[in-house]
């Protein structure tokens, strides 16, 4: 059977670089007598590169291998054999249904990457078994690779260590904090190694080279980052720096971060006078309504339909190109109702009108109600709502997410996120987090508590809104005149103004003056936010078509 590119795509076996094996075979194997496993060996790149590091330390130890694909397998003991290993023993078939052995000191490998979409049925039910018998609970939303580094790891002995190329959502994803809370308990030692071009150029995905060390002998409180451009920098690139995150299971995304900005990064964090988004309020999801185009409309249509204003809601609408500002007025809602923007949802809250029950037949006749939202409620037609949120949050940016406060007092759909503020906060945050909230700092945070999505998008949810760092409460009070002044200078609407230029003002009040913070820091934070910014959005246009 020949095993062509599509096929090799559809089990998420992409065959590394030999110099980026080299590297980790070089850091894994440390003694003549090893014994090393390479899971998912594909044609025994990584095994190849661990007999070098064994013949160069004077041994030959013990090199094993799992594959899925039986031609693989067999072409991986080819090459084995021809560089004088006819001993290597390679398990065929699925991995995740091999009990692990325990005696293995050095593990090295590229797990295959299956996005769940279509790592389902009894293969998902397999590697979920596996990763929950290593006491991690995985997430439907998962990838293979992340059952498959828990697993992996279940094979070591004490003490010994694991080389892998994982894709680099296990720094970003939300169904990845198992993996990471159990690679931060279980081993002495974490290192990651980021790369500031693509390993793998025809693929999408990002990777990140993981080296853990000293299995069982754990926990660590801290990762040791390095980042280079290259696989050929490996050698002679980056430079090692510690990082502790707040929490082992939370977002490794800061490891992204030059060494002078993650200093500085760390340091704001540090401070009490800085905090997460969580700590002024609530951040909620806005209502799906299952059909905009016919819940949500104009009051020119409205009236047309001969709707009446209790079957109405004031709305936000759709979008959120028009709450880039600092605030989203009366004056503004009713400008836009008179271009035509969608500012009133259907949302009768008792009886329908006959103009109303007209409208929900249509509806009807069109299978409107049959969508899967509608169908799932009673009645179709009556959209669920919360109250009027204090702020709006911009949720899906080409640039940064933007609080702005609800002067209009409107609801919001599911096209923004809603901010509830705290009593105690309500006033203060209506009036000046908004700006507060635009500061190098804070749009820094944003790359790396978000996700890259389609087109460069920078994706944010209640969540990873929860933990957006911003500045404290008692910071913004403290500086309320000036921002208050800085807010008169702007203008509400921030029309024509470069958001950069904004946060350089914000930060000499807030950073400089209130944190204490030397300009060579903020400046750092501030060039380590464009240049992820620029990562975000090149990759974007770099990314094959139809991956």
């Amino acid at each position: 059977m020949i095993d062509t590119a599509a096929a090799r795509k559809a089990r998420g076996a992409f065959f590394t670089p030999t110099a980026l094996c080299e590297y980790v075979a070089r850091w894994a194997v440390r003694s003549a007598d090893e014994v090393v496993l390479e899971p998912s060996c594909g044609d025994a790149e990584f095994l190849l590169a661990a007999n070098t590091q064994l013949r160069e330390l004077g041994g030959v130890g013990h090199l094993r291998g799992a594959e899925l694909h039986a031609d693989s397998a067999r072409h991986a003991l080819v090459r084995l054999a021809g560089v004088g290993r006819d001993d290597v023993a390679i398990d065929v078939g699925d991995f995740f249904r091999l009990t692990p052995t325990r005696d293995v000191t050095a593990l090295v490998g590229n797990p295959p990457y299956v996005r769940y979409q279509t790592h389902a049925g009894d293969d998902r039910t397999a590697s979920r078994e596996a990763a929950l018998r290593a006491g991690v609970a995985l997430s439907g939303l998962a990838s293979s690779w992340a059952a498959f580094t828990v697993h992996a790891a279940e094979f070591l002995a004490p003490g010994g260590r694991m080389g892998l190329v994982l894709p680099a959502e296990l720094l970003s994803t939300n169904y990845a904090s198992g993996v990471r809370r159990y690679l931060m308990e279980r081993f002495a030692s974490v290192g990651l190694i980021v790369f500031e071009e693509r390993v793998f150029p025809a693929v999408q995905e990002e990777v990140v080279l993981l080296l853990a060390d000293g299995f069982r002998q754990g926990p660590t409180d801290h990762c040791v980052l390095r980042q280079v451009r290259t696989v050929d920098d490996l050698a002679t690139g980056g430079v090692d720096t510690s990082w502790r995150p707040a929490d082992p299971a939370g977002k490794w995304t800061a490891s992204l971060l030059s060494p002078l900005s993650l200093h500085a990064y760390t340091t704001v964090m540090a401070s009490d006078r800085w905090t997460t988004l969580s700590t002024w309020g609530d951040t909620t999801l806005g209502a799906v309504t299952g059909n905009n185009k016919y819940f949500t409309m104009p009051t020119s249509r409205a009236a047309m339909l001969g709707l009446e204003p209790r079957e109405l809601l004031r709305i936000s609408p759709p979008g959120s190109a028009h709450l880039r500002g600092l605030e989203f007025t009366t004056s503004a809602l009713n400008q836009l109702d008179r271009e035509g923007k969608a500012t009133r949802l259907f949302r009768p809250a008792a009886s329908p009108s006959v103009a109303g029950e007209t409208y929900i037949t249509a509806g009807e006749a069109t299978a409107v109600d049959q969508a899967y939202k509608c169908r799932v409620r009673s009645p179709w037609w009556r959209v669920p709502v919360l109250k009027a949120p204090d702020l709006f949050l911009t949720y899906m940016n080409a640039d940064s997410p933007r609080l702005c406060a609800n002067r209009a007092r409107v609801r919001h759909i599911n096209s923004v996120h809603g901010v509830y503020l705290a009593d105690e906060y309500r006033t203060l945050g209506l009036d000046y987090l908004p700006l507060a909230a635009i500061n190098s700092m804070t749009l820094l945070a944003a790359e790396t508590v978000g996700r890259a999505y389609g087109g460069g998008m920078l994706k944010l949810e209640p969540r990873e809104a929860d933990v957006l760092p911003v500045p404290a409460p008692a910071l913004v009070a403290e500086h309320a005149v000036e921002l208050k002044q800085l807010a008169a200078l702007v203008g509400p609407q921030l029309r024509g103004q470069a958001l950069t230029d904004i946060a350089k003002l914000v930060d000499e009040i807030l950073l400089v003056k209130g944190l204490g913070l030397k300009r060579t820091d903020v400046a750092a934070l501030r060039e380590q936010q464009a240049a992820l910014h620029v990562r975000r959005q090149t990759r974007a246009k770099a990314a094959p078509s139809g991956d």
